[in-house]
């Protein structure tokens, strides 16, 4: 996907009309779990930088040794402190000290309907244009690795498809994306999939 400002323009009209949340129960039976659920608030930053002139989604792989959803694929971010004003701070905060993303480098375009995932996260996932190169600096403990995604990937529906394994004695159901030898899939897979419905319509 050509990196331009009508590229930007469209993605910001999307995330303007994207109205439905998404939820780790979409496509299992438990869904009506979702009511009872007492959530913490949480930010993730989707960033789109241009690489090459092709815009590209960075992502992490998550340390082994994280408590939640270890060695996944997911998006920098993490749970709202109390020090952050709101979710799209904290995803910011989280940015720059996983990754080393500069805050005066990103431009917020909007945020996604939250997603409130099984270990009872409402992650926002916010949307952000990344003006210019930064020097990638992972953090220890946190994140094994960051790479890329082409957006024009992630945005295609032909891409994605349901898979299912075995989760606390019950066979659980999600999204994936895979992306060579990336496995994208659960929480990341299903909100890269809301922007991809945004953004189609």
């Amino acid at each position: 996907m050509q990196a331009d400002a009508a590229t930007f323009d469209r993605i910001t009209q999307a995330l303007k009309t994207a109205q439905t949340p998404s939820s780790d129960f979409d496509l299992n039976k438990d869904a009506h779990l979702i009511a009872g659920l007492k959530t913490r608030p949480a930010g993730v930053l989707c960033a789109l930088q241009e690489v090459e002139g092709s815009l590209q989604v960075i992502l992490t792989v998550r340390s082994s040794a994280l408590k939640h959803h270890p060695g996944q694929i997911s998006f920098p971010g993490g749970k709202q402190e109390d020090s952050d004003a709101d979710v799209v701070a904290a995803a910011l905060r989280e940015a720059r000290e996983e990754i080393g993303l500069p805050s005066d480098i990103v431009e917020v375009l909007g945020c996604l309907p939250a997603h409130q995932t099984v270990t009872s996260f409402q992650v926002t996932p916010v949307i952000a244009r990344i003006h210019g190169d930064f020097i990638v600096r992972p953090e220890p403990g946190e994140v094994a690795e960051v790479f890329r995604v082409p957006l024009a990937h992630v945005l295609d529906a032909s891409r994605y498809s349901v898979q299912s394994r075995a989760w606390r004695g019950e066979m659980r159901h999600y999204f994936t994306v895979p992306y060579g030898p990336y496995y994208i899939w659960g929480a990341t897979a299903r909100m890269l999939r809301v922007l991809a419905e945004a953004v189609g319509q």
